[in-house]
């Protein structure tokens, strides 16, 4: 019996724990109603905007908490917050919400859309860039370098007080959703930097330097969009769509890595080649990168790509890009990617009439697809109910109409057989007219047949 007390108590004990534990956490992520429009604008806030019955909003509900503790437990300033956006709609519509779940860090009048991964590293990482100043300075050569060797894509700005570094903040101010931007004088920089102007814009990446020419690059804003990824890199289906952002074309080498072959190593390393030796020509334009598989391709072109291959993409327009002849050598390529560049490459896909009724059909059968491979039994039960449903529907309706058929029929039949009982008593009154006989009155009609059949039974007898 002690024993048994014992147990009772440490399960108590456990479950009063974990009950305080849980609530710890969910105090980290503080629930906001409609008054938090008016009251936002003293703090930071990183708020996730759901809907209850989003599944998407609920596998994000976990990692919201986790989010909230850790960004509490650094000593962030950054306060983190859920919305319930369909109960709340007017404050959701007022923060641009469209969709479930939608990530918003608001600083100030300003709102910053988070579009990465829905990881809790990216998150906190996100919320501390964008709460942060959006130009950071970078005071000494260790470091810049301490910053460099943390960052694939570096920004810096480099010179005193200038116009240029007016736009600069601008765009620092309109992008720091994406990467970091920081600032520092020429003396920070290695000695091996040697810039031909002051002040300058300076982009580190691909173990060298590059910097922004406003004649030859246009605005900084469109610049700094089109470098702020690596000159080769892997590519995932979320990777593509904010390369998408940028307006390049993106050249991939489709490999399956885990079977290197000879084949998926020649591929792979001409992509690569071409983004290092022929950036001057091709950075402007084209993103280079591979990637694993062909899956997320053959949705996106709805058709089937082989393994290894290469296919260039334009994103805005959803058409791509196949070799007529395969690639053996880097002239091949280059010359592929320059027709691609001049037009004179087929093209295939695109955003008609044509290819989005293609896609809609495309997306409902892969739908139906996926959902009879991971779940035969709810496949039957989603689509088969239906269909039978509606075969009831339609079964009903035609045997309605064939009774109804039937009904009128039946009439026809009636009113037909009226009309011949009117033309067989009209035919008598004629003849009984032409015999001389007078007419009958409807009343006695009757009893003058009964005296007719009397007369005849007697001259029977």
């Amino acid at each position: 019996m002690a024993e048994l007390k014992a147990s009772l108590a440490c399960a108590v004990l456990l479950s009063y724990t974990a009950f305080l534990l849980s609530s710890a956490v969910l105090a980290f992520v503080e629930d906001l109603d409609d008054t938090f429009k008016d009251n936002r604008m003293d703090d930071v806030w990183l708020v996730d905007f759901y809907a209850p019955w989003c599944g998407y909003c609920k596998k994000l509900e976990p990692i919201w908490h986790d989010v909230g503790a850790e960004l509490k437990n650094s000593g962030s300033p950054v306060r983190v917050g859920k919305m319930d956006a369909t109960a709340y709609s007017g404050v959701a519509s007022e923060f641009g919400v469209r969709g479930y779940p939608t990530i918003k860090l608001l600083k100030g009048e300003l709102a910053y859309t988070y579009k990465g991964p829905r990881t809790k590293d990216d998150i906190i990482e996100f919320a501390n860039r964008v709460a942060g100043p959006a130009v950071r300075s970078l005071p000494s050569r260790q470091m810049f370098d301490h910053v460099l060797k943390r960052h694939d894509v570096l920004f810096v700005y480099v010179g005193g007080e200038s116009p240029l570094k007016e736009k600069y903040i601008d765009v620092a101010s309109e992008l720091i959703v994406y990467t970091y931007f920081f600032s520092a004088s020429e003396d920070v920089l290695p000695e091996s930097v040697n810039l031909p102007e002051l002040p300058s814009v300076v982009v580190f990446k691909d173990g060298s330097f590059f910097t922004y020419d406003e004649y030859e690059d246009g605005s900084l804003s469109s610049w700094v969009n089109r470098e702020r990824f690596q000159g080769y890199l892997q590519i995932d289906g979320f990777t593509l769509y904010e390369l998408g952002e940028t307006g390049k074309l993106v050249a991939i080498a489709v490999i399956d890595e885990k079977e290197p072959t000879e084949e998926n190593i020649r591929l792979k390393g001409l992509i690569q080649r071409v983004a290092t030796e022929y950036r001057e020509h091709f950075n402007r334009d084209f993103q280079f990168g591979h990637m694993d598989g062909n899956d997320y391709i053959n949705g996106l072109i709805m058709g089937e790509v082989t393994v290894p291959s290469i296919i260039i993409l334009n994103t805005s327009n959803e058409q791509y890009f196949l070799p007529s002849e395969p690639v053996e050598t880097l002239e091949q390529l280059v010359h592929f990617i320059n027709s691609v560049l001049d037009g004179s490459a087929q093209a295939y896909g695109g955003d008609g009439i044509f290819q989005r009724i293609k896609r809609v059909a495309y997306d409902a059968r892969s739908t139906v697809m996926s959902v009879f491979r991971s779940s035969p039994v709810l496949g039957c039960f989603l689509f088969g109910l239906p269909l039978g449903v509606i075969s009831l529907m339609c079964y009903g309706i035609c045997t309605a109409e064939s009774d109804d058929g039937a009904e009128e029929l039946e009439m026809m039949k009636r009113e037909g057989l009226t009309d011949e009982e009117e033309e067989e008593e009209e035919e008598e009154e004629e003849r009984r007219r032409q015999a001389g006989k007078p007419e009958a009155p409807e009343d006695e009609e009757g009893e003058v047949e009964r005296d007719e059949k009397s007369a005849v039974e007697k001259k029977t007898d």
